[in-house]
C-alpha cells in the first residue's frame, strides 16, 4: 500500500486500553512513545496486540518543535 504521508515511524505496541467505542494504543519508537486514539473496531480489525510491530503514520499540517 502506498500512502502520501512522509512521517512513518516503526515501533512496537506497548499497551492497548479498550473503551466502549475508542481505544488508546501506545507505540514505543526508540526511546519515545507515541499515543494513538483510534476506534475499537480498528484495533479489532487490525488484530493489534501488545508486542506487535506497527508503523505510526503521522499526517499533519502542524508539527511543533521544542529545544
Amino acid at each position: 500500500m502506498q500512502i502520501s504521508a512522509r512521517n512513518k515511524l516503526e515501533g512496537t505496541v506497548t499497551s492497548i486500553k479498550l473503551g466502549g467505542v475508542m481505544a488508546e494504543v501506545v507505540v514505543r519508537v526508540g526511546e519515545n512513545e507515541i499515543v494513538s486514539v483510534v476506534t475499537r473496531t480498528s484495533v479489532e480489525e487490525l488484530g493489534l496486540a501488545e508486542g506487535d510491530s506497527v508503523t505510526a503514520i503521522i499526517k499533519s499540517t502542524e508539527v511543533m518543535l521544542a529545544r
